[in-house]
C-alpha cells in the first residue's frame, strides 16, 4: 500500500480495502501449478540456494553471499549446545518429559529464547547500540564518552558473561571470519574497541557471543528486526537431542527436586487455629 493511501484511508475503508484479498510482495503458492517466492519461481528459479541464503532472502529481500551464509550457519552450529540445563533447552526438554508433542516442546523453547539477559532481545539491544554508537563516533564523538553514557543510563548488552567471562565460541568465528573475509566490518571493529573500554574499568566485560553475533550480523547490512528473525533458529539443533532424551526417561524425573532441597527464607510455618462460625 503507498502511503498516499494509508494516510487517506482510515477505519472501515482502510478494512474494505483488504477484505477478500492479500497484497502481498514476498509471494504466493499455487497448487499444482508453481510457488512464488519474492518475485521468483521457488523451484526453478531458488533451488540451487543454501537453506540459509533463501531464509535470509526471505527476510531481507536481499541475497546473502556464498561467504556471509556459511559465517551465518557457523554461528548457529557453534551455538547449538545439548545441555538440558540451559534456560530454553529446560523448557524444551520438560515438555518432551511431559509427553507434549515435539513441536510444542521446540516452540516452547524458542519462544523463550528470546530472553533479554542470555537471549534474542540482547543481541537486538547490542545491535542497536553498536549501530547508534557507530554512527555517533563517525560524527566525531569520542567512543569512551558514548560508553560511559550508556553505562551510566543502562547497561551494555553483548559484553560479559556468567560463570566465565570469555566465550569459547568466539575464537572460532573469528578464525572463520577472517577465513572469509568478513572480520573487518566497521560494527565488528568497533565492539572490539567498545570492548576494549569496558574492560579499562570492568575487568569480566569481555565480548560475549551476543556481541559478536549482532556486530556481525549489522555489518551485512541488516536491520534489528531482521536480525531478529534471522538468529531464530540458532538454538535448534542442540534444543532438539534435549526433547529426544528427555521423552526417553520416565514422566516426571527431569529435574525432579525434592521439598528438602529448597531453600525458604519466608515467613515461619504458623499455626492456624479453628473459629466457631456464629450461630
Amino acid at each position: 500500500m503507498s502511503a498516499h493511501l494509508k494516510e487517506v484511508l482510515q477505519g472501515p475503508a482502510l478494512l474494505q480495502h483488504h477484505a477478500g484479498r492479500l497484497h502481498t510482495k514476498v509471494g504466493a503458492a499455487f497448487p499444482g501449478s508453481h510457488a512464488v517466492f519474492r518475485g521468483h519461481d521457488l523451484h526453478r528459479d531458488l533451488c540451487s540456494l543454501e537453506w540459509v541464503q533463501l531464509y535470509a532472502y526471505g527476510i531481507t529481500g536481499r541475497h546473502l553471499s556464498a561467504e556471509q551464509a556459511e559465517l551465518v550457519q557457523a554461528m548457529w552450529t557453534h551455538t547449538s549446545y545439548p545441555d538440558a540445563r540451559l534456560w530454553n533447552n529446560r523448557v524444551a526438554a520438560l515438555a518432551g518429559n511431559a509427553r507434549s508433542s515435539a513441536s510444542l516442546a521446540m516452540v516452547a523453547g524458542m519462544a523463550v529464547s528470546e530472553a533479554t539477559t542470555y537471549g534474542g532481545q540482547a543481541t537486538m539491544l547490542c545491535m542497536t547500540f553498536l549501530q547508534t554508537a557507530l554512527r555517533r563516533v563517525q560524527a566525531g564523538e569520542a567512543l569512551a564518552d558514548v560508553v560511559w553514557e550508556e553505562t551510566a543510563r543502562s547497561k551494555i548488552y553483548g559484553f560479559g558473561r556468567p560463570i566465565n567471562s570469555h566465550d569459547e565460541r568466539i575464537p572460532f568465528i573469528m578464525e572463520l571470519a577472517e577465513r572469509l573475509g568478513l572480520h573487518n566490518g566497521p560494527h565488528l571493529a568497533l565492539a572490539w574497541q567498545v570492548e576494549r573500554v569496558l574492560l579499562s574499568r570492568y575487568a569480566q566485560l569481555h565480548m560475549n557471543y551476543s556481541g559478536l553475533h549482532a556486530a556481525i550480523i549489522a555489518d551485512m547490512g541488516m536491520s534489528v528486526r531482521e536480525l531478529q528473525l534471522l538468529r531464530m533458529p540458532i538454538f535448534i539443533a542442540g534444543m532438539a537431542p534435549c526433547v529426544v532424551e528427555a521423552a526417553e526417561k520416565p514422566e516426571r524425573v527431569l529435574f525432579a527436586t525434592p521439598c528438602s532441597a529448597v531453600e525458604y527464607s519466608g515467613r515461619a510455618p504458623r499455626e492456624w487455629r479453628t473459629v466457631a462460625s456464629p450461630n
